[in-house]
């Protein structure tokens, strides 16, 4: 009997022991349930088991969360982020002062590029096929980087174990959180030129290769190298060439210089059918002929290279027209470093301290001139929420429908009145939910699902990677009731919101921003990184010879968004700003009458 009882119990602890075989195989990952905080890199073990490692990160313990004595002291002094974003947006007496006294300036400058461009990893930890370190991660530069890994596929949901089994329909949630129900005017005064040069500037990095999936890049520059504007392979930059003195090829209209058809730079443009070749310009990018007003941009670039190979050619009169064309590459790329800094960073940031870009303030810092665009920079650049229904150009109100391909409005209806009609607009909304025109919805449904095919990690631990608190509820995060109860429908718990979903209807944090902290704290850094990490910025290359001596030098030293465009269109210089004019103004008077009013 005892003999047969030990059979029996054999032939179960077999089975037992088969079943938890066959099922291993598709046990949870520990790691799904994201237990290491502060930047603490998880590796699972086992089924259940898992460790974090906490190293360089300032804090121990299991999970990371307890903090070592020098980051408690620092925990302790620093500023919140909400503390930090009212003191540099506000008191403007005081930052009047500071930005008058250059050393002091200089070393709040140099503050802010270690606290921001440190916060990204170079080289780059994964990408959407790598969950742990890898060489293809370091070595592949087809791949765009990621700040967080990917979500591990044997989770018991998409975002981890939070929400709900089967993420709801894109185009579901699109429409129901981010369609425009009215137009809302940009709070920050942003006209159109700021939605242009932002699209204009951003794509020369962001190059997708949606042929392999939407964690590949076809700019393997990995930064600004003005591909937009050269083309992004020798064969395209010699069609664009003059290959004289130095310039690129145009055509004259009415006086003006304007990028030649392709009849003249016989390269690839993404025009449709039945566009004449003749209409058909040529330019760097193969979409900025598509676009009327990324070809205005285009057109102040062409001339701006031709108008620095004339100064250098003066200066220059021995070198060859390579040597011309190279040295104004340079400069011109050391003089978008210098605007996006100091206009286009200083509008988006809102702040009354001026930003400064000096790349000898990095010099004594072991700083690293390389640099890698991540995929989630290039997914929360998607702010399709600045373009308005429809644009007032001099021709009449064009609704945004039918915007595209008509480029001859570039040169027909004069050039500066363009300029100025696009600086006079006002640009729309981004953040806070329904600010997406119905137009380029479609592109909102296709980023939300490019998020989880590189299956990105939930909106609250992004906020968690920048030292954030995580949003504890739906109202917390978007402080609007219904936007809330919309969110919960969807996503169940707070911790499920997918990271595109949560940027764009993330609450504002006060009056002036045009979107979420979540946003400006998570793209402040991709982008000081990837400015500042141009090799220009290097101290080999940033010296006077790089840019054909001090003629070149002044050029970069002295470039600014007024410099670009007053240098660059015949007449009279134009009010020139990426705020529409009188904006400061109105908001002042406007703030003086509640005053009146309380």
């Amino acid at each position: 009997m005892k003999s047969c009882t030990g059979v029996i119990l054999h032939i179960l602890l077999l089975l037992l022991t088969t079943v938890l075989l066959s099922t291993s195989g598709n046990a949870d990952d520990p790691c799904c349930q994201f237990p290491c905080h502060h930047r603490g890199v998880c590796l699972s073990s086992s089924e259940d088991l898992y460790e974090c490692d906490c190293t360089r990160t300032g804090y121990g313990g299991p999970t990371c969360k307890e903090p070592e004595f020098l980051t408690r002291l620092q925990n302790w002094l620093r500023p919140s982020p909400e503390q930090l974003h009212r003191l540099l947006t506000g008191l403007p007496w005081l930052w009047d002062i500071v930005n008058r006294i250059r050393p002091l300036r200089n070393f709040l400058m140099h503050a802010v590029l270690m606290k921001r461009a440190g916060l990204v990893e170079d080289p780059p930890a994964y990408n959407s096929d790598f969950t742990y370190k890898a060489w293809p991660v370091v070595a592949n530069k087809s791949y765009y980087g990621l700040a967080l890994p990917p979500v591990p596929l044997n989770c018991p949901t998409p975002m981890g174990t939070k929400g709900p089994k089967r993420l709801p329909d894109a185009s579901l949630l699109a429409e129901r959180l981010l369609l425009r129900k009215k137009f809302i005017p940009n709070p920050r005064g942003s006209n159109m030129l700021f939605a242009f040069f932002a699209q204009h500037f951003t794509h020369q990095f962001f190059h997708t290769d949606m042929q392999r999936g939407p964690g590949f890049t076809k700019a393997l520059g990995h930064g600004v190298d003005l591909n937009h504007i050269y083309g992004d392979s020798l064969e395209r930059q010699q069609e664009l060439r003059l290959l004289q003195h130095g310039k690129l090829k145009f055509q004259m209209v009415d006086g003006e210089e304007f990028p030649p058809s392709v009849l003249e730079a016989r390269v690839d443009m993404a025009y449709p059918d039945g566009i004449p070749p003749a209409s058909r310009l040529a330019v760097g990018h193969p979409l900025y002929g598509y676009i009327p007003i990324l070809l205005v941009w285009s057109t102040l670039w062409l001339r701006e290279h031709n108008r620095v190979c004339d100064i250098l050619r003066a200066r220059h009169s021995a070198w060859d027209d390579e040597q011309l064309f190279q040295t104004a590459r340079l400069v011109l790329t050391a003089e978008t470093l210098k605007i996006v800094i100091e206009d286009y960073v200083q509008h988006l940031s809102g702040y009354n301290f001026r930003l400064l870009f000096d790349p000898t303030l990095l010099f004594s810092e072991p700083f690293q001139y390389t640099n890698r665009i991540y995929a989630e920079f290039n997914h929360l650049y998607h702010w399709h929420g600045l373009m308005p229904d429809h644009l007032e150009l001099p021709g009449g109100r064009v609704p945004l429908t039918s915007f595209a391909l008509n480029t001859t409005v570039v040169y027909k209806n004069g050039f500066r009145l363009i300029l100025e009609s696009l600086i006079s607009q006002r640009a729309g909304k981004i953040g806070g939910g329904h600010t997406v025109p119905q137009a380029l919805l479609h592109i909102q449904e296709r980023v939300i699902e490019h998020g989880r095919s590189l299956r990105l990690q939930p909106f609250n631990q992004y906020r968690q990677w920048l030292g954030l608190k995580q949003h504890q509820s739906f109202m917390a995060l978007t402080g609007d009731k219904g936007l809330a109860d919309e969110l919960e429908s969807f996503y169940e718990d707070v911790d499920a919101v997918e990271l595109f979903v949560g940027l764009l209807v993330e609450k504002t944090p006060g009056k002036s921003m045009m979107f979420g902290e979540t946003m400006i704290e998570m793209g402040a850094p991709f982008s000081l990184k990837g400015l500042m990490s141009n090799p220009l910025c290097s101290p080999g290359y940033w010296k006077p010879s790089t840019f054909g001596g001090s003629v070149g030098f002044d050029i970069v030293q002295t470039a600014s968004l007024h410099s670009l465009i007053c240098r660059n269109l015949p007449g009279p210089c134009p009010y020139v700003s990426f705020e529409v004019p009188g904006f400061e103004e109105d908001e002042e008077q406007s703030e003086v009458n509640v005053g009146k009013e309380l």
